[in-house]
């Protein structure tokens, strides 16, 4: 019996390799038409069709897209009819629920869960969402950038709700790389434990079998303006360095470090106390919460002794996330990193990793206090909560997220946003695919016994294995 189990196993091979060889053939010999129509059946599943009953595909995205005003003003009217939103917004209760049957929920969402191309394949992405309500505006972003080569870890703050907790539960247990944090933070505004949400997250990310390449973290209401194929190649020609905000502290954010913060009754108060010097004399720029590094600089604050230093002394200052990235990018040594000099200083506009609106910067192209349009939505803090307006100037930018969306205020924006995305990605992967053909059908004019050799035993392990 022992010499018949390798037989067999042979025998099933030469079978394996026999079907993958008429398969391929039979395909190779279709026409253009043939293979465009079998490319569209296989794929139209994984598009947002304006048929797909969706509220919001009333709306014409492409004209919105264009910066169409007539149709942006159609979209706000629409955004705020009493009918509409209560088809449009989606309960907690209805993801418990509907995230019981995975199967059923991945295929109704239309998460597409397998990778796109040996590109992305190759290039795995390590994802931390620090969220705290707003389940929907979650699931929206997870599935715009989902992947199944990435890894995403979801910190949920310890004082959400528990349908919050029990429908974000639900979703990530569907995806067999995405998981909820093993420790939780109660994230209060301003103060440490948002910066140790996102540590808690990278200490899990960076522990995991898989070696991803680059680390991204984002919030609730963040979402995405490329393709997971726009964002691997973005990140590849950073060629290991780090793309975040890092500047000289202006002096009116000075404050923040100068003194003792503490949390009292659930808020983070300013004290009387001076605090110390930062460690090694550290220079402590100024940034933002948001940030694209590589793994090594995962590992560094970690790991590093001056890191760990600067993370325990920056404990008790105000808004921490707005400066620790910051200044761990600018010691020497640290992967990816940039020298303290000004003359390598880095703005929000400049990096990659978030395009956010303040209200004090927006204006005409005309200003030159101006950096950005005027917000098409409304504030939340000094920040602009996109409206569908914003979609056309978001677009052309080129930062691999956004803040803020609320699908409570504007689900046109996110809906028309995630069609655009979608439909890039699979015209991304019909180009691929188009290519693939191309390729394969001129080698084999070139040479006949190409099929038989080394393409077809690559493409039988590529199926198979």
């Amino acid at each position: 019996m022992r010499f018949l189990r390798p037989r067999r196993i042979l025998l099933f091979l030469k079978l394996t390799s026999v079907l993958a060889m008429l398969w391929l053939l039979s395909i190779l010999s279709c026409s253009d038409e043939e293979w465009d129509s079998n490319y569209r059946l296989g794929y139209r599943w994984f598009e947002y069709a304006d048929d797909d009953g969706s509220p919001e595909a009333t709306c014409n995205c492409s004209a919105i897209l264009q910066g169409d005003s007539r149709a942006v003003e159609q979209a706000k009217i629409l955004s705020i009819t009493r009918a509409f939103r209560k088809n449009v917004l989606l309960s907690d209760e209805h993801y418990i629920k509907a995230a019981q049957d995975c199967r059923e929920f991945k295929l109704s969402r239309r998460y597409i869960t397998f990778p796109l191309s040996q590109e992305e394949e190759d290039f795995p992405i390590a994802y931390s969402l620090v969220v705290h309500h707003k389940v929907q505006n979650f699931e929206r972003l997870l599935r715009a950038i989902y992947a199944p080569q990435n890894l995403y870890c979801v910190h949920v703050d310890k004082k959400a709700k528990d349908s919050v907790v029990a429908a974000i539960t639900a979703i990530t247990s569907c995806f067999p790389n995405t998981f909820m944090v093993s420790r939780t933070e109660d994230v209060i505004y301003g103060a440490w434990p948002r910066v140790q949400a996102d540590l808690n997250c990278m200490a899990d990310l960076y522990n995991m079998r898989k070696k991803w390449k680059y680390f991204i973290n984002l919030c609730g209401q963040d979402f995405p303006l490329k393709t997971n194929l726009e964002i691997v190649r973005q990140l590849r020609s950073l060629n290991g360095a780090n793309s975040l905000e890092s500047e000289q502290m202006p002096a009116g954010k000075a404050w923040r470090v100068a003194s003792v913060c503490q949390i009292l009754d659930g808020r983070l108060e300013v004290t009387q106390t001076p605090k110390g010097p930062p460690p090694f004399n550290m220079p402590i720029l100024s940034g933002n919460a948001y940030i694209v590094v590589n793994r090594g600089f995962i590992r560094t604050v970690l790991k590093d002794k001056r890191v760990q230093a600067l993370l325990e002394w920056s404990k008790d200052t105000y808004s921490p996330d707005e400066f620790i990235w910051a200044t761990i990018q600018r010691i020497p040594g640290v992967p990816g990193s940039t020298w303290p000099s000004p003359k390598y200083d880095m703005t929000d506009i400049n990096a990659i990793a978030r395009l956010v609106k303040w209200d004090g910067h927006e204006g005409s192209r005309s200003s030159i206090q101006a950096v950005y349009p005027a917000c098409e939505g409304t504030h939340v803090r000094s920040v602009c909560v996109y409206g569908s307006g914003d979609l056309q100037w978001m677009l052309e930018q080129h930062h691999l997220f956004a803040n803020k969306f609320d699908i409570d205020m504007d689900p046109v924006a996110v809906y028309c946003l995630e069609k655009y995305l979608r439909q890039k990605a699979l015209s991304e992967l019909q180009y691929m695919y188009e290519r693939f053909i191309t390729a394969t059908k001129d080698a084999i004019k070139f040479n006949p016994l190409f099929i038989q050799e080394d393409f077809i035993s690559r493409v039988i392990v590529s199926l198979l294995f």
